[in-house]
Order: structure tokens, then C-alpha cells, then sequence
């Protein structure tokens, strides 16, 4: 019996390799999902579209409940980045007793989509959000935002103060952190850019979990629906779009004009953005306080609802 030759042997590995690579490819591999078959799934009433700037709109209006209840406020909630309105779904029925509570998925997320300019500047977001307001008529709000949204529930504080009336920032974004300086271009992997097509949902939520103090809070049903959600057509490049254009600049001198009552609330264990830099919020918003959440992350509102929900409350009643 001859020995196999070296050739032939590298020739099999080689043959393997190959092999094993399409079956990550086509394990990885995932197309945008169809519109129509996602909205049967998560526009459901009181799920509503609505024409702002050029973009099909996602939203949900609420509130108050009951009869002949009067609106004494209207709430808005923005999401924050890679999510949608659904965030919201636990504390919204407890507000909607007494506000009227809107809330949306923001351009390039959800079932809003894509921005067909690709504009996702600062510029843009406040003009967007000025416009949807208007078009509810809702002229002056309290402006809630986790992450992302809080980012830009602080911006429209600065740039359109008429339109807010107080303000809850959820572990905002908006100071340098870890690996996120002031006035550094992103930098966008190419691995990061095949995101476009390929997405292992149990990658995705392997990630996700991270956002949360407790991992057992990504359940399934959330994991799906976060899935799903990222494959709505056009989200992946909406977010690598987002994620290059997003230049961190010192946010010090803006959130210093901030003049209406603001409340912070984080997650002590928040892995994303660290509770530390509620502090340099703290330092320079005149009107600011502070929620500590024990035993929370990032996202308190889906994670141990009901204790954001307490201090929300507490927030809005004072």
C-alpha cells in the first residue's frame, strides 16, 4: 500500500475547507425579510404609517384611556440604536392612563426604514422629528430616549427648547467612551460590512445579551422580534449608513443650554454606556437628577420594567 502524497493530502484538506466555508455561508447567510410579512407581525392596531420627509413612518399614538379622560401630556418615546417602538410595549399601557403617549420607529430602524437620502445627521434627525411632531400636532411634549434616542431627545432639548417641556434620558449617548473618541471618524470593518447580508441569529443574540444585567431578559420571543426587526428591508445599511456618519463632538457646551427639568435614568451594571458618565450629565445640565437602577443594564424598559417605570412616575408627578 503507498502512502498518500502530500499534494493529495492538501488537495483533501483544501476540498474540506472549502466545503466547511459554504456551510457557514449558507448558515450565516440572511436576506432582508419581506415588509408586508413583518407588518402582519408587528403593525398590528393601534400600529399606524404616516408620510414624514419622504419616508413611510412607523408609529403608535395612544392615550389617554378611558372615557372621557383629557390629555394632560403627550409623551414621546425614541428607541435607541439597532431597536424599535416595541421597546416601549411595558410601560406604555401604565402612561397611556393619563398621557397621550407616542411613539415611532426612528429613520433607518423598525418598519420606518431606510432614509432614501441616506441623511442621518443631527440636522436631519431634529428636522424629522420636528416635522412628525407636526404632523400629529403636538406642538410641545416630554421627550423620553434610551441610548441613541436619548441622544436625540437632548439635541431637540438645544435645538427646539419651545418644543420640549421635560426630558428623560435612559442612559443617553453622547460623551466619549471606550473606543468612541471626540471627532474621530468611525471606522466600519469589513466584517462589520457583511452584516448587509450575513446575520447568525444566535451571533446576534449572543450580542445582545450584553445589554442586559441579567442575560435570561433575551428570551426568544425578544431575540426574534430584534432579529426580524434588523432584517426589515433596508435596516442593515441604514445602520452602517448611521454608524459612519455619527462623529462624536464634546457635548458639554449644548447640554449646558438645556433649561427644563431632566431625569437620568441608568442601569448600574449598563455594559454599553457606564453609569459613570451620568456624572459629566449631572455636572452640566442645570436641572438635572439622577435614578440609579441596581441589578439593570441598558435597557431598563424591557428589561425590569416596572422598576423604570417607578421612577419615571416619580418624575413625571413631581
Amino acid at each position: 500500500m503507498q502512502p498518500i502524497q502530500f499534494k493529495t493530502v492538501m488537495l483533501m484538506i483544501t476540498g474540506l475547507s472549502a466545503i466547511l466555508m459554504s456551510a457557514i455561508l449558507i448558515w450565516a447567510w440572511a436576506p432582508d425579510k419581506n415588509r408586508a410579512d413583518l407588518e402582519k407581525i408587528y403593525a398590528l392596531p393601534p400600529s399606524a404609517f404616516i408620510e414624514v420627509l419622504g419616508m413611510r413612518v412607523h408609529y403608535r399614538d395612544i392615550g389617554p384611556l378611558g372615557p372621557a379622560k383629557p390629555i394632560q401630556q403627550t409623551i414621546i418615546f425614541l428607541h435607541g440604536f439597532g431597536s424599535s417602538l416595541q421597546t416601549w410595549d411595558a410601560w406604555v399601557p401604565s402612561l397611556a392612563q393619563t398621557y397621550r403617549v407616542v411613539s415611532l420607529d426612528l429613520p433607518g430602524f423598525g418598519l420606518t426604514g431606510a432614509n432614501p437620502s441616506a441623511n442621518y445627521s443631527t440636522a436631519f434627525i431634529n428636522q424629522f422629528l420636528s416635522t412628525f411632531a407636526d404632523q400629529l400636532q403636538i406642538p410641545k411634549a416630554i421627550w423620553i430616549g434610551n441610548s441613541m434616542g436619548g441622544r436625540y431627545a437632548w439635541e431637540m432639548a438645544v435645538l427646539q427648547p419651545e418644543r420640549v417641556d421635560k426630558l428623560v434620558l435612559i442612559s443617553p449617548d453622547g460623551f466619549a467612551t471606550k473606543g468612541f473618541n471626540y471627532g474621530e471618524t468611525p471606522t466600519i470593518s469589513p466584517l462589520l460590512q457583511m452584516m448587509r447580508y450575513f446575520l447568525p441569529q444566535a451571533i446576534l443574540k449572543m450580542n445582545l445579551k450584553a445589554a442586559y444585567a441579567d442575560p435570561v431578559t433575551m428570551d426568544e420571543v425578544l431575540a426574534q422580534r430584534y432579529y426580524d426587526l434588523m432584517l426589515a428591508p433596508g435596516v442593515r445599511a441604514s445602520m452602517i449608513d448611521l454608524m459612519k456618519q455619527h462623529v462624536l463632538t464634546d457635548p458639554r457646551p449644548l447640554l449646558r443650554r438645556i433649561q427644563v427639568p431632566t431625569l437620568l435614568i441608568w442601569g448600574e451594571q449598563d455594559g454599553f454606556i457606564p453609569i459613570t458618565n451620568a456624572q459629566d450629565y449631572l455636572q452640566v445640565i442645570p436641572q438635572a437628577q439622577l435614578i440609579r437602577l441596581p441589578n439593570i443594564g441598558h435597557i431598563p424598559q424591557e428589561e425590569k420594567p416596572q422598576e423604570g417605570l417607578n421612577a419615571l412616575w416619580q418624575f413625571l408627578k413631581s
